[in-house]
């Protein structure tokens, strides 16, 4: 039974006041991606990497500046997530036997620890799929209609993550659905294919990098794990 990791990273870097996508930003000595993609290695693991069309060769300089050998596929994505993962899905369809699980993590979040990954592996080889989260800590406030709001009930709601892993033919499947407006994440988009989510324990450290200050964070919890 294989593992294959789509490690999604279709992002830019706006957010951060520059014109270097957020995947390729130094952390630590290396790009964001590169310490993504290490946190999946393992020996009975194929990785694949899905980065906009234009990133490819930006991506291989990097490779070979940094020299960063550790094996994987580069697949081009699409003009959303959605698109991207599909690509990548794609890519791989042909080799996917029964058994196989698919993990689908953001390209933003290098620090998913060893744990969480074979959790997670672990957890869809068994159950189908599986989904990391974390309890919500702040108060929430839905904003409705008529321009008011209310408080939602923190101890019923939990942020996700990612990786999400499922039952490979299964999310082949499902993402040969046409893409709907509520296809946030892959758990949704397997949600509409009418299967059930497992929820496993996330970790607070498993941030996603979306603005400067979270760059600073990851560099702090690298430094102190």
């Amino acid at each position: 039974m294989k593992e294959i990791a789509i490690i999604v990273a279709g992002g830019s870097g706006t957010r951060f006041g520059g014109q270097v996508p957020k995947q390729f930003l130094s952390l630590c000595g290396e790009p964001v991606l590169m310490h993504t993609v290490r946190a999946f290695a393992g020996p009975h693991r194929r990785l694949v990497v899905v980065l906009p069309e234009a990133h490819i060769a930006w991506w291989q300089d990097l490779c070979r500046d940094h020299k960063f050998d550790l094996p994987h596929r580069v697949v081009a994505g699409g003009a959303s997530r959605w698109e991207s993962v599909r690509n990548g899905l794609t890519a791989v369809a042909s080799e996917v036997e029964t058994g196989d699980v698919i993990a689908v993590h953001d390209g933003v979040r290098p620090l998913a620890s060893e744990a969480l990954i074979a959790r997670a592996f672990a957890t869809a080889h068994a159950a189908g799929s599986a989904i990391p989260v974390v309890p919500v800590t702040d108060t929430v406030r839905q904003l409705c209609p008529d321009g008011t709001s209310t408080t939602l009930d923190r101890a019923t709601l939990r942020a996700v993550q990612t990786p999400q892993a499922f039952d490979a033919m299964a999310l082949i499947k499902a993402y040969r659905t046409p893409y709907q407006p509520h296809f946030t994440d892959d758990a949704s988009v397997m949600e509409h294919a009418a299967h059930t989510m497992t929820l496993i324990d996330g970790e607070v450290t498993n941030i996603k990098i979306t603005h400067p200050a979270d760059l600073q964070t990851a560099a702090l919890i690298m430094e102190h794990v």
